[in-house]
């Protein structure tokens, strides 16, 4: 079993407050029992077009003050031992727009990977982020997790190469979780029978709070969708009764169907089959 914690803070525009108000909430939970902890897209370092105003802001980001706050989010994990996710801006080099990234923070205090947002929107491809290249897998407590950032939420081969890859949950960070991002997820969590959890800020978590799908595609568990510092728990267990059909049965079913012998095996040569225009 593994308690996982899905998480609302309140994202400004001085990174020094993001980092308190993400630290707080990592404290919170690991009290609670959880090992992991995702946070909203551009948590740490604000998101383009709403804390990153222009896209020339990017020439006078504070590169360093993210970093000092990244390294003091790690060490509290290390001292914790909890895992994180945090939504931040990676830099890349002179000229280039940097990645929309989920940084993925080690029980052991250290960078574990970094996530950067395959699928950017039409306005984001106008000079406020670059793309990434390619999913990333990391563990905890023999649990295997993907990540997805917004939009992402639309497209359903994101979702559907994590299954293939085998984890057992997404984590899909967003600065906003709109109604129709929220009926993609619980589909993309029934149809690929795995956990999504999702981070919003709180300013946008009004239209949808931050919360646990189960691999059922129901609601595991929810924030209260006011403008509060929040996170919601729930514990991931292969075993639990209540998933038994999605999880046992569905899903290795689903991966015989696609590899098609199951039905091969069925099929048979009869004249009566190839007449379309038979009733």
């Amino acid at each position: 079993m593994l308690r996982i914690a899905a998480a609302q803070t309140f994202v400004s525009s001085d990174i020094a407050d993001n980092g308190n108000a993400i630290r707080s909430l990592i404290s919170s939970a690991a009290t609670e029992g959880a090992r992991l902890i995702n946070f909203c897209e551009g948590a740490l370092s604000g998101y383009g077009k709403f804390q990153i105003v222009n896209q020339d802001d990017w020439g006078t980001f504070d590169w360093a003050a993210q970093e000092r706050e990244l390294r003091a989010i790690a060490d509290l994990c290390g001292q914790l031992r909890i895992f994180a996710v945090v939504g931040g801006a990676h830099r890349l080099s002179s000229g280039h727009p940097p990645h929309n990234s989920l940084y993925v923070l080690s029980e052991t205090g250290t960078l574990l990977t970094r996530y950067d947002k395959r699928f950017l929107s039409n306005s984001e491809l106008g000079r406020w982020y670059t793309p990434g290249t390619q999913p990333i897998v990391f563990e905890v407590d023999s649990y295997r997790f993907g990540c997805a950032i917004c939009i992402e939420s639309q497209f359903q081969e994101v979702f559907s190469e994590y299954e293939r890859l085998g984890v057992d949950g997404v984590l899909f960070s967003s600065y906003g979780i709109a109604p129709y991002f929220q009926i993609a997820l619980q589909a993309h969590a029934g149809l690929n029978c795995i956990w999504i959890s999702g981070a919003t800020p709180v300013q946008k978590a009004h239209k949808g709070p931050a919360g646990v799908i189960g691999p059922d595609g129901g609601w595991a568990a929810r924030c209260v969708a006011t403008a509060e510092p929040d996170f919601t728990i729930a514990t991931l267990d292969r075993n639990d009764p209540e998933y038994d059909i999605p999880l046992q049965k569905a899903r290795p079913w689903r991966a015989k169907a696609r590899q098609g012998g199951i039905y091969r095996e069925k099929m048979v040569d009869d004249p009566r089959s190839l007449d379309r225009n038979q009733y």
